[in-house]
């Protein structure tokens, strides 16, 4: 068995990695409390669940640590990891620190948020297993992906690859969320009197997920329109994305170029032409489904993609780093749904 960390286990995304990691076989899981104001939720009499230690000094090496989630705001991270990495610990960060190329970038897209180890992003690995899995099994440090950027990227980038988007091609991405999205943090516009009957966009044209479909799917930021929509459900995300499509004539030649790429992928669901995934067919597994509608007359395409934001949004994908940086077979502990 090998010891992993994981800090921040109270938020939905750390606590999502408890309940995964709790069935892998290969891992013991040791929960790090960094803060000193954490209150902890009841459990019913003889549930038991990972030992609870508090995050110190000497606390790592004693523990025999070898890999830690840091399921952390960036400011977070960014000021832990580099005590994990230089006490031989991997990382993977479920935050936006490590994901942006460059500094100048997090400064735009995060606006206040502070950066302590600004000069650990370029040693980062975007943890994206389906682009970057030879990457990762060599990586200390893992970025783990945005839960929009995820499924986006997933639908986008073989297109580009392929030459079915162009880069004079527009790209619109309707993106809807569940309101664990938002984290655990109190706020007002999650709420629940905010959310219930409603519907509600945010952040248009300046959400932080956007320069990370950009940076993968080398789609160019004047030609991506990127909406964020928060709808009242507590987890999943649906994302609706419309372009105009060159290079193929039919619904099955856009599908094979769906099935070529993904074919051998096991956390990348396809739907058959003409039919597309909803949120309930995706949430609490660690796959995103694919499906698309081709209009052969006008070229225009929907593709409609579906994840759990909690899942391969967050958790599931970091668990799937954690195995590709750890040796085990990548779908460990993620083969059925939760």
């Amino acid at each position: 068995m090998i010891r992993v960390g994981i800090v921040g286990f109270r938020g939905y995304s750390g606590a999502e990695l408890v309940h995964w990691l709790s069935r892998h076989s290969g891992v013991e899981t040791v929960l790090l409390e960094h803060r000193t104001d954490s209150e902890a939720r009841p459990h019913p009499i003889g549930v038991s669940s990972p030992r609870v230690i508090a995050m110190k000094g000497d606390t790592i090496r004693a523990e025999g640590i070898k890999l830690a989630f840091l399921a952390t705001p960036a400011e977070i991270s960014s000021e832990l990891a580099p005590a994990f990495l230089k006490a031989g610990v991997k990382v993977v960060d479920l935050s936006g620190a490590y994901r942006l190329e460059t500094p100048e970038t997090f400064a735009r897209w995060y606006k206040d948020e502070q950066h302590r180890s600004i000069h650990l992003m370029a040693e980062a690995t975007y943890g994206l297993p389906e682009f970057y899995r030879e990457r990762i099994r060599k990586a200390s440090l893992v970025a783990n992906p945005g839960c929009y950027p995820t499924a986006a990227n997933l639908v986008l980038r073989p297109l580009m690859e392929t030459g079915v988007i162009t880069p004079n091609t527009t790209v619109v991405v309707d993106a809807k969320s569940g309101v664990s999205g938002a984290g655990r943090k109190p706020a007002l516009r999650t709420h629940f009197s905010e959310v219930t009957e409603n519907f509600s966009a945010y952040s248009v044209l300046e959400h932080r997920h956007v320069p990370e479909i950009l940076m993968n799917s080398g789609i160019a930021e004047g030609k991506l329109s990127f909406t964020a929509q928060l709808i009242p459900i507590d987890r999943g995300i649906l994302e609706t994305i419309y372009f105009q499509a060159e290079r193929v004539a039919s619904p099955l030649e856009l599908f094979d170029v769906y099935r070529r790429r993904y074919s051998r992928e096991p956390f990348v669901g396809l739907y058959e032409p003409g039919k597309v995934p909803d949120v309930r067919s995706a949430v609490r597994t660690n796959r995103c489904d694919i499906g698309f509608v081709f209009d052969a007359a006008t070229r225009r395409v929907v593709v409609v993609a579906a994840i759990d934001n909690l899942v391969k949004g967050a958790a599931g994908q970091a668990i799937q780093n954690m195995n590709l940086m750890l040796g085990f077979a990548e779908n460990m502990g993620l083969e059925t749904a939760a």
